[in-house]
């Protein structure tokens, strides 16, 4: 969080939530740097690319928990009717999807690549191209994952026009109001 916070400034004002209640109503923990990120910036969209899904955010399109049940459905039945097969990461025992951004204009989502034995921290992200077959694994954390594309570190053909030469961070309550 120290690196991303001095290549995007943050905005003046930290919102901490309510983490404990909004991860017994997710069903799961969440990693630490996650939630220091959220509590930083909030929700809202990195270098106009990528949108980072926040608790209880007005705009349900935006929201954690409603992205998460919405992408749970249409990803399990897009899987039973085929012909999209699953990533191999979900063939092991506990695997699970939990998405945590949106990647604007493309119907892409990025994920945590979950597990039962897996402590939140340790998870892993896998990137879903949304209108296509095509799924990324990168094995760090979510907001590592984060800094890494919009550095430059990490490159991802989903995330093609990353990264910007400038950089900037516009919070849910600028871009939707509220």
């Amino acid at each position: 969080m120290e690196q991303l916070t001095r290549v995007v400034p943050p905005p003046a004002e930290r919102r901490p939530r309510a983490w404990p209640e909004i991860e017994e109503r997710l069903g799961s923990a969440l990693p630490e740097d996650f939630k220091d990120l959220v509590d930083t910036y909030g929700g809202g969209v990195f270098d106009e690319t990528i949108w980072i899904l926040e608790p209880e955010c007005a705009d349900s399109g935006y929201d954690l928990l409603a992205v998460q049940e919405e992408r749970a459905e249409v990803l399990a039945r897009l899987w039973e009717i085929g012909p999209e097969p699953r990533p191999v990461q979900l063939e092991a025992a506990g695997a699970g999807l939990l998405p945590f951004a949106y990647v604007e204009g493309t119907g892409a989502h990025l994920y945590w690549l979950t597990a039962g034995d897996v402590r939140p921290e340790d998870w892993t992200v896998l990137a879903n191209a949304g209108r296509g077959p095509e799924w990324e694994h990168h094995p760090v954390p979510g907001v590592r994952f984060l800094l890494s594309v919009l550095t430059g570190e990490i490159r991802s053909d989903i995330l093609g026009n990353l990264p910007a030469d400038d950089h900037a961070f516009d919070p849910n309550a600028e871009i939707l109001g509220g």
